[in-house]
């Protein structure tokens, strides 16, 4: 990606946040926090994507990522306003499974971490690793 490209991804990032708190009143949308936006490399499409407080894996938040694309029209205009840039990039929300995966593993690990403590303790063993956070 080039720089130019980054930068208005950021830019993109910043005012769909403040846009999507401020302009949408739609009570199907959750608590949404836009985690990257990717632009092409022919600044047409940004592919914007977010996560869902309280979303998992197994449960990705439908409602909510349709109403960011039926909203996405009335967003692209509104950041055409902002922008100084001679074409406004069409805008297609993903939810970010990245996000989500990482928290999934992060549990995961915790919960082993825990699981082994135990055993050792139950044993009357010294973990030999320290306490995790």
């Amino acid at each position: 990606m080039s720089q130019r490209t980054q930068r208005l991804g950021d830019q993109i990032q910043r005012d769909l946040s403040v846009m999507i708190r401020q302009e949408l009143k739609d009570p199907r949308l959750g608590m949404v926090t836009i985690s990257s936006v990717k632009v092409s490399p022919d600044m047409s499409y940004a592919d914007v994507y977010v996560t869902v407080l309280g979303a998992t894996l197994d449960e990705k938040p439908d409602s909510s990522l349709e109403v960011l694309n039926a909203a996405a029209g009335f967003l692209r205009g509104e950041l055409g306003r902002g922008l100084k840039t001679r074409i406004t990039p069409r805008i297609r929300f993903h939810f970010d499974e990245v996000t989500a995966r990482g928290n999934r593993m992060a549990a995961l690990i915790t919960t082993a971490v825990n699981e082994d403590r135990e055993r050792a303790s139950a044993r009357g063993d010294e973990p030999d690793a320290p306490e995790a956070p």
